[in-house]
């Protein structure tokens, strides 16, 4: 069985840790391969952030014009294969074979607009703001950053950092999560075919050891991170407290509102595949459905959305709904489900249990619905991460805002209706970094940035966009006077 190689100033290596652990398809728990992981892992974090030390001196003076061609190859390379990469993903992360697609090509659209860095790297001059002295400022890069990645979308979270990254002249370590490396392993298969200098990008493999490296590395400037809350404030902390910059995504439990003059056809098929869609595991997720008013009709519409959805294994081009990442996983979403019914939760739908033709072994947890927890409960507040809807009935718009602002997390919010007096004020006074109306994941495009407020998010930049060119940079003012008689001197 192959074990996995770091890819180390432009050269595959062998990692100085001889301890794996093995990559396991979540489907049919077949063993995909074996990732560096151990202690000595943390000698291949100092073998890569040395090459990108190194490389960083060359690379930051690169014009950026020049900087963001590699991109524009890479961005070719990624459409070229993209089929492969989707199937890889679905194979080590369990989703299905038509959200991996969607998932690479947000990858790619990533490329795409940091190709614009050029324009976005531009800053402010004024002339003359005292009599004879011009102030401009100028944007440069940091160093050495780096990026530590999760399971859920290997091949799309890694380049709301990496492109923009390197465009503005940094250099680049990346720590894919050891539970889905083949995804990137092999988009660095087509980075080493890009006219890139060695140790501009680096990945190591490894577990808390490799992190921990990074985050304590003086030469590392700057971390990316998404994962859940509780590592994502460990990353921040021990990263901002030895002096780096950091942007840590965190989880979320994320709320829909259903209005009574909302389509319901169109709104429980959207909301069933915001739920369901890659099993739960993706932070974007809806969670709590809040309906308002009279419930009736959108519980049945959503009861049968869910129950006809197609669970397997995610290459069938037929399924819906693929499995957890892993066994303990499913095992926890269904202590989490046991944990809600113990509250006083009514399971509308129980897909406990799950067993799939072929499939018997693999981590399926089919779409399951509870209703009626306590609004004071532990479930209803907790991120779940799998198959799971939480049934919610409120009496008003106000009502459904002040149990939203009320919880501690603020990744996404979204509601669903025909009013657009009831659209503004939710989207207002909604505490969540991504509003959705009528839409059931407010994913932002590549040129806006990934909000999340609260719990959700750690840092002041997130990725994406502006804001991953700001964060990828530090700014220089500049007062400059140049009097005449100075000039007569020369």
């Amino acid at each position: 069985m192959e074990i996995l190689n770091n890819y180390i100033d432009g050269n595959w290596v062998n990692s100085k840790e001889s301890r794996t652990v093995d990559v396991v398809n979540p489907a049919s728990q077949q063993v995909l391969g074996k990732v560096p992981y151990g202690k000595d892992t943390a000698a291949d974090v100092a073998s890569a952030v040395e090459a990108a030390s190194i490389a960083f001196k060359s690379w930051s003076q690169v014009p950026v014009m020049r900087r963001v061609q590699p991109l524009y190859r890479l961005k070719q390379l990624l459409e070229e294969h993209a089929e492969d990469i989707a199937k890889t993903i679905t194979m080590e992360c369990g989703k299905t074979l038509a959200e991996s697609r969607g998932e690479l090509q947000r990858a790619i659209e990533n490329v795409e607009v940091a190709c614009g860095t050029p324009t976005m790297m531009q800053s402010e001059f004024s002339e003359n703001i005292a009599s004879g002295i011009d102030e401009f400022m100028i944007r440069q890069p940091l160093g050495v950053c780096a990026c530590i990645a999760p399971f859920n979308f290997p091949g799309m979270i890694p380049f709301w950092f990496l492109p923009y990254a390197i465009a503005c002249g940094n250099t680049f370590v990346f720590k894919p999560s050891e539970k889905v490396p083949l995804t990137m392993l092999k988009v660095f298969q087509l980075i080493a075919q890009l006219d890139l200098p060695q140790g501009v990008i680096n990945m190591v493999h490894g577990g808390k050891e490799t992190v921990d490296a990074l985050l304590d590395h003086p030469e590392v400037k700057a971390i990316s991170f998404v994962g859940s809350t509780r590592v994502a404030r460990y990353i921040y902390s021990r990263g901002a407290a030895n002096g780096k910059r950091v942007q840590a995504q965190g989880g979320a439990k994320n709320p829909v509102v259903i209005l009574p003059d909302a389509d319901i056809e169109i709104s429980s098929k959207i909301i069933t595949d915001s739920v369901f869609g890659c099993a739960g595991q993706r932070c974007l997720a809806a969670s709590n459905i809040i309906t308002v008013g009279d419930n009736g009709t959108i519980k049945e519409a959503l009861y049968e959305s869910a129950r006809s959805r197609n669970t397997g294994y995610g290459l069938d081009e037929k399924v819906e709904m693929g499995p957890v990442i892993t066994s303990e996983s499913r095992s926890r979403v269904e202590h989490l489900i046991e944990k809600g019914i113990a509250e006083g939760a009514k399971v509308l739908l129980d897909g406990r249990k799950a067993s799939i033709e072929g499939f018997e072994q693999g981590n399926f947890i089919k779409p399951t619905i509870l209703e009626g927890l306590p609004l004071g409960g532990e479930i209803i507040r907790t991120e779940i991460f799998g198959p799971v809807m939480s049934l919610i009935a409120l009496k008003t718009v106000d009502e459904a805002l002040d149990f939203i602002n009320s919880g501690h997390y603020g990744n996404m919010a979204c509601l669903f209706t025909s009013s657009g007096a009831n659209a503004r004020k939710f989207r207002n006074q909604a505490n969540a970094g991504n509003i959705g109306i009528n839409i059931g994941v407010a994913a932002p495009m590549a040129q806006f940035p990934f909000s999340g407020w609260k719990d959700s998010f750690f840092g002041d930049l997130h990725g994406q966009g502006r804001h991953a060119i700001e964060f990828f940079t530090q700014t220089k003012v500049v007062v400059e006077r140049w009097p005449k008689e100075w000039s007569r001197k020369f």
